[in-house]
């Protein structure tokens, strides 16, 4: 009898504390998790953000229909910073602040994530799958970060090379905006140029708001640029390849990053990005449309929404799936503690997105492939992998 008595406790104890934890973990309760994402849904990039958020929602949506993760609803709330610092941190305020959020989740931005680490790094708060490949998102504290591919300027050191070998370029240039995200390309693009044994020659500066391009296209063509790397925004980029073609400048190669890397920068109308590369840490959706993961996924993106998904809708969805895997492997008792421990031994073929993704304690970077891949017929075509 005292044993059963003993035994009775025990268990109460141990629920209470379970209890207790979830009570003191931020953004949890008995049934629901809140995961907060700050994000461009109307400036430079919302054609990166807005095709993420719904693929991420798409995801979430079946998972609480089909009861949420062990017993929880997963509620995801998005604020829009429109790619500009004081909405973001607005956004980050309220989100840790407000809303209580446990993690975050597809946070767009290079200087925008890196100023909310000061917010979230106190807290411990997990920011998984940032939709920038910015070397500073790993950045110490490293344990409560988790990106998902290689970086922009491993990305930009393979493409470099890539075009170099395939067009016998010599002269190497950069279009790219003075910020964290638009740094790291040039160096990366630098080092390419240096393992390559070539000339890096010019770079061109821009706003974010800029939309006139001819003066900075004429000082590349004077320099002698071959191939030139862009870090620009998305209708930047594709503004920038246009106004090449009409200045006659077919030999200059351009070359974005996976922050280029999009569907609608494909089917821009009249072929204007014929031609353009992109190296990126995942392969198109549409290129693979017929295999199984990316063919149900399309199917399953258009019953729920009524549209064709866009690359970063895939994104979107695999970064959910990929944080409700975490979430599965932590268990009931949820804290920062158990996910980020269950982050760590994910080790998976995501065939969605066509990469190889795994964790370790010493490893929060879940890829490191590069994929170099090309405009071809409103599409795009890999042509390299490393």
């Amino acid at each position: 009898m005292k044993n059963m008595i003993k035994g009775l406790l025990a268990a109460t104890a141990l629920t209470a504390a379970a209890g207790l934890a979830s009570a003191e973990t931020q953004g949890v309760t008995d049934d629901e998790i809140v995961i907060g994402a700050v994000n461009d849904l109307s400036g430079i990039f919302a054609a990166v953000g807005v095709p993420a958020t719904k693929g991420a929602n798409v995801y979430f949506d079946k998972v609480n229909a089909a009861g949420g993760v062990h017993g929880r609803q997963i509620r995801y709330v998005v604020e829009d910073h429109g790619y500009q610092m004081p909405r973001a941190m607005q956004g980050f305020n309220k989100l840790l602040n407000r809303d209580k959020v446990f993690a975050m989740m597809q946070n767009l931005g290079t200087p925008m994530n890196i100023a909310g680490f000061k917010l979230l790094d106190p807290k411990g708060i997990p920011n998984l799958a940032p939709l920038t490949a910015a070397r500073q998102m790993l950045q110490e504290p490293v344990g409560n970060k988790f990106t998902s591919f290689s970086s922009y300027f491993d990305q930009s050191r393979v493409g470099v090379k890539y075009l170099a070998a395939a067009h016998g370029a010599k002269n190497i240039c950069s279009m790219y905006l003075p910020t964290d995200f638009g740094k790291e390309i040039l160096e990366g693009t630098k080092a390419g140029t240096e393992e390559a044994g070539l000339t890096f020659v010019a770079e061109t500066t821009h706003k974010p708001d800029e939309t006139d391009f001819v003066g900075s296209l004429s000082k590349l063509k004077e320099a002698g640029c071959d191939v030139v790397t862009i870090a620009l925004g998305v209708r930047q980029a594709i503004t920038v390849v246009g106004t090449a073609k009409k200045m006659g400048l077919s030999d200059m190669q351009f070359m974005g990053t996976s922050a280029s890397f999009l569907t609608v920068v494909a089917q821009v109308p009249g072929g204007v990005t014929e031609g353009f590369y992109a190296a990126a840490s995942w392969q198109d959706l549409w290129a693979r449309a017929d295999e199984p993961a990316p063919k149900a996924f399309i199917e399953e993106y258009k019953a729920a929404t009524g549209e064709d998904p866009q690359g970063f809708a895939m994104l979107g969805y695999a970064a959910a799936q990929q944080m409700v895997m975490a979430l599965e492997a932590a268990g009931p008792d949820l804290t920062h503690e158990s996910f980020i421990a269950a982050m760590e031994t994910l080790d998976y073929q995501d065939d969605l997105v066509g990469n190889h993704i795994n964790y370790g304690p010493d490893d929060h970077q879940g890829a490191d492939s590069v994929y170099v891949l090309k405009v071809e017929n409103g599409g795009w075509a890999k042509v390299h992998e490393e």
